[in-house]
């Protein structure tokens, strides 16, 4: 596969040896320092092994994000959405302007609530299940991904209960699937500088594999370009490599470029500039190399990276570009390159022109929808 390219010896034993099992850690920080024209044999061989392992549908979601609160006791170094109790602008979104919201995304053929928001002072167990219940009565066939592993741990405290029981309570009211936000990085080093009020590494893994032996399987996320280091991306991307081999409860991996230009640590200078483009798509390569078919999802953020690069980063080893959205306002917050909404016809437009085959899925990717079906309902 690699003759006449001009790599390294090391490099091409690493890319060979990936075509058939899991790279390791030391191999995975080798990739990720290669440089110049190495990186193409790299692309081509996690874009050959997706093709391997999910062929050529590229997949995505129709979603509506709701956020239901900008109200955040955790106030994050890369986060410009969130707001003290007492400022101008934050809210709370009441039932009403919850089901609004509602009503307009399953208009438009939603398959998905994304319920999400800051983490308010005094929201426990009752007030989420609360939210869950609100929308399942209403729209009890759409699917319900909604919370974080730092609100579950929060909720479950104020509400004096352990951490299992609290997913317990949320699965019977309604909730199917757990975001992997929280995530951020996963090393105390990072944590401490960019969210130490969250849950801590062990916290969050912890915290997902409860939600997964409940029976609330979810995401995985890795958010990177902001103050850690190349070998602490890998080390994240192991991280979740051991969980999904314990549990098999994450349905897909998500990376997410760091969106620096309104964030608290980069406006004090603490934080880098984001990651380049050629450090996205190794990004990208190397999960596709390190999780092969553990994970056989990898999502692209069009939200975060901009419809044209994500449309390059689909030949780097991904299959998914995650879904609609109907409005992001934590994304639109730190500068969206091409907004927080995007139609079933440009998502699919991206995915022709890659002679690639557009299809919607549900939330868990265990259902899939040709393509002119959800054209036609959108129409109606």
């Amino acid at each position: 596969m690699f003759d006449k390219l001009p790599i390294s010896s090391k490099t091409e034993k690493i890319l060979t040896k990936s075509l058939d099992e899991e790279i390791n850690v030391e191999e995975a920080n080798y990739l990720m320092n290669i440089k110049g024209q190495e990186l193409y044999p790299l692309l081509a061989t996690a874009d050959f092994l997706r093709h391997q392992i999910v062929g050529d549908n590229v997949t995505f979601i129709n979603n509506c994000n709701i956020n239901f609160t900008n109200i955040c006791t955790v106030r994050c170094g890369f986060c410009a959405f969130g707001r003290d109790v007492g400022d101008s602008d934050a809210y709370i979104l009441n039932d009403e302007q919850i089901l609004q919201k509602a009503r307009g995304a399953v208009a438009n053929g939603a398959r998905e609530f994304t319920l999400m928001g800051g983490v308010l002072p005094d929201a426990d167990i009752d007030y989420y299940e609360h939210l869950l219940t609100l929308l399942k009565d209403e729209y009890h066939d759409v699917s319900i991904h909604g919370f974080s592993p730092t609100m579950i741990k929060d909720a479950c405290s104020l509400s004096g209960i352990d951490i299992a029981e609290g997913f317990e309570i949320l699965k019977k009211a309604g909730l199917d699937t757990l975001p992997g936000t929280a995530a951020e990085i996963l090393t105390d080093r990072s944590r401490e500088i960019i969210c130490p009020e969250k849950v801590s590494v062990a916290e969050w893994i912890d915290i997902v594999k409860t939600a997964q032996e409940v029976g609330i399987p979810g995401s995985a996320t890795i958010m990177y370009g902001h103050v850690e280091n190349l070998e602490e991306r890998v080390e994240h991307i192991d991280i979740i490599r051991q969980i999904q081999q314990d549990t098999n409860g994450f349905t897909e991996f998500i990376p997410m470029t760091f969106m620096h230009e309104y964030s608290p640590i980069f406006l004090e200078g603490q934080s880098n500039l984001g990651a380049t483009g050629t450090q996205d798509l190794k990004l990208y390569a190397v999960s596709r190399l390190m999780l092969k078919d553990l994970i056989p999802n990898i999502q692209v953020s069009w939200v975060k990276m901009g419809f044209r690069f994500a449309q390059v980063v689909l030949t780097a080893g991904a299959n998914d570009l995650g879904g609609t959205l109907g409005g992001d306002e934590l994304s639109e917050a730190s500068g969206a390159p091409d907004g927080v909404e995007a139609s079933i016809d440009t998502l699919s437009r991206m995915v022709r022109d890659l002679d690639r085959n557009p299809i919607e899925r549900n939330s868990k990717y265990t259902e899939f929808y040709p393509i002119e079906d959800a054209m036609e309902m959108n129409s109606k």
